[in-house]
């Protein structure tokens, strides 16, 4: 499970990375937790990087600036990705600072560990909103510029149990959202095929940032940064050019019933 607000930066192993020094990436909840490793993971390939935040803003602020320490360009930009004229003013944003976002990262997500019944409608709303419809929303802003171009990587950030078929009675919204999310992933990527964009999705089980841990860890550890920034590089590579619709699971081999 990853939380978006929440979490330590691990490095990059750097001999896999890509040449991205051409291309400006978006990264939707990347002043903390996993999405600001996977944002300096481009930085660290030579993307010009635009650091998103809703309300954490000094986080923000240092994550850019360690960007930057990395060569490369850095801005920051503030919007609530459930809301699409906040959306839109936030890719206005990211744009006039650096350009034409290239890679979209959507990795903004909340969960609710608790059963369906008692977490209430607003909490089931939110977790949707913000994993699913966050998504889509942001998607939808990017093809603007990356289909005038004829280039484009759409990375989503799912979870590992959309291709299990996991069924657990915590966190109903969270395992429904990141099946909705890996289904828009596939049919974007075939909605996409012939616009020189790709869209895929890097599926963790459990980030070594989150809030909630089971009993056993896979392998005798939790996923890191670099554990998801290696597949999600390789996607945003034009070693990837032909790869799209496609879901890697980072869960070091975990089953169902390991839960």
């Amino acid at each position: 499970m990853t939380e978006t607000d929440a979490g330590a930066e691990t490095e990059t192993p750097l001999d896999i990375a890509p040449d991205l020094s051409d291309r400006t990436a978006l990264v939707t909840g990347s002043a903390t937790g996993l999405g600001s490793g996977l944002l300096l993971a481009l930085a660290d390939a030579g993307a010009d990087v635009a650091v998103h935040y809703r309300t954490s803003d000094e986080a923000a602020a240092d994550v850019a600036e360690r960007a930057r320490e990395r060569d490369a360009g850095a801005t920051v930009v503030q919007g609530d990705v459930t809301d699409p004229e906040s959306v839109d003013a936030l890719f206005d944003a990211a744009e006039a600072a650096l350009g034409t976002v290239d890679v979209l990262v959507n990795n903004v997500g909340t969960f609710a560990p608790a059963h369906w019944e008692e977490i209430g409608w607003d909490r089931w709303n939110l977790v949707l909103e913000t994993n699913l419809n966050g998504t889509a929303i942001c998607s939808q802003r990017a093809l603007d510029g990356m289909r005038e171009q004829g280039w484009g990587r759409i990375v989503n950030v799912g979870y590992a149990s959309s291709e299990k078929g996991l069924v657990h009675p915590k966190n109903f919204p969270y395992f429904v959202a990141k099946t909705g999310v890996l289904m828009f992933t596939r049919m974007l990527a075939a909605d996409t095929q012939d616009d020189g964009i790709t869209v895929n999705a890097i599926s963790p089980y459990v980030v070594e940032n989150s809030d909630e841990f089971p009993d056993e860890a896979p392998r005798g550890r939790w996923a890191r940064d670099e554990d998801l920034a290696a597949p999600m590089l390789f996607f945003c590579s034009d070693a990837a050019d032909y790869v799209s619709g496609e879901n890697v699971e980072v869960d070091g081999g975990w089953l169902p019933e390991d839960v």
